[in-house]
């Protein structure tokens, strides 16, 4: 079983395609976290590389988290994996809280 099969069976969806659109969001997701919070909206709260690291880790997990949940809805909506994703997200949600 090669790799895209594994995802495929992994994430429950029929094509190769789907497999590598959903990479491609994930892939656009990171790049535009990357380009657009830490440099802009970490710094509205104040948050540079020279944070103490427990500062930094808080920020992650409050703002950055949230923030690059909704990018992955959005690039997931625009190319078509909604569902995908959101069920993604509960499920990673339900992770977190412990909840099954």
């Amino acid at each position: 079983m090669g790799f895209l099969d594994k995802l495929k069976t992994r994430w429950n969806v029929k094509s190769n395609w789907s497999v590598a659109v959903i990479l491609l969001v994930f892939a656009l997701t990171g790049t535009t976290f990357m380009y657009t919070v830490k440099p802009y909206v970490y710094p509205i709260f104040g948050i540079d590389s020279s944070s103490s690291t427990w500062v930094r880790v808080l920020a992650f997990f409050f703002i950055g988290l949230p923030c690059y949940q909704i990018l992955l809805l959005i690039w997931g909506t625009l190319l078509g994996q909604f569902r995908f994703f959101w069920e993604f997200e509960k499920r990673m949600f339900r992770r977190m809280i412990g909840k099954k």
